[in-house]
């Protein structure tokens, strides 16, 4: 865990809703008053945290300059795992292996929105690359709304080697690509998987698609010729979830 700034009444009730006793400070505008804000500070104090009272400079300081909306906590974010926590997780495994791989994804917003879903649909891990890649960030954090507390992230050096060991531990990697020839809707996700999707725009990176045992796509019926990555993602995700539950 390591200390870290939220800002903004989203921010602070997704705080309060998922992981309350990770707060440890709070400040809040003395100039600003209104509903919502009142039930965070109620809910601060129930919670045995009375928020310091300040200038809105002050706030602005604690933000970095961006939108706080009168309040600023202090909570202890998770961190990223290491590979080798990884490599226990799956030897520990007591349920079909189901890992999401983002391979260098850079936008915080993509990763926190592909943390949400993982969650929903009881991802066993989130798997990202240590370099050229985004980690848990205030705002990844904000746009899982608590997801980023419950779904264990694991960060690697070396993706390629990773895909490796996980395919000797019996794990499919299964890869998302325009170029597939078969859809999403023709794969087998019922296999321990290992579900890589590539960056923005990148897609996976060439040694990354090398480990991959299938490729798939998502059929494209309109105009554009791809998704939004987390849009993706999640579109996946259900499909190995209506396989899984299909009896």
């Amino acid at each position: 865990m390591k200390p870290t700034k939220l800002y903004g009444l989203h921010s602070v009730q997704a705080a309060l809703d998922y992981s309350p006793k990770s707060i440890n400070k709070a400040w809040v505008d003395t100039q600003r008053q209104d509903k919502r804000l009142a039930q965070a500070l109620d809910a601060l104090l129930d919670l045995g945290i009375e928020p310091e009272k300040v200038e809105r400079k002050k706030l602005d300081k604690l933000a970095e300059s961006n939108n706080h909306q009168g309040i600023v906590i202090e909570v202890d974010m998770p961190g990223e795992l290491s590979e080798q926590e990884l490599k226990t997780a799956v030897e520990n495994l007591d349920s079909t292996a189901l890992f999401l791989v983002l391979d260098n994804v850079q936008d915080p917003h993509n990763l926190g929105a592909c943390l949400r879903t993982a969650d929903a649909t009881g991802v066993h891990g989130v798997i990202i690359t240590k370099d050229n890649a985004t980690g848990i960030t205030p705002t990844v954090c904000k746009v899982a709304c608590g997801a980023a507390e419950t779904v264990p992230v694991y960060q690697v050096t070396n993706l390629a080697r990773t895909l490796r060991w996980l395919k000797d531990q019996g794990v499919w990697v299964m890869g998302a690509a325009g170029e597939a020839t078969q859809t999403a809707y023709q794969a087998d996700f019922t296999v321990p998987l290992a579900l890589v999707v590539g960056a923005e725009e990148k897609g996976m990176r060439r040694l990354t698609r090398e480990q991959c045992d299938v490729l798939v796509k998502l059929p494209m019926l309109g105009q554009v010729d791809s998704l939004n990555l987390s849009v993706a993602t999640g579109v996946l995700l259900y499909e190995v979830i209506r396989q899984r539950l299909k009896p």
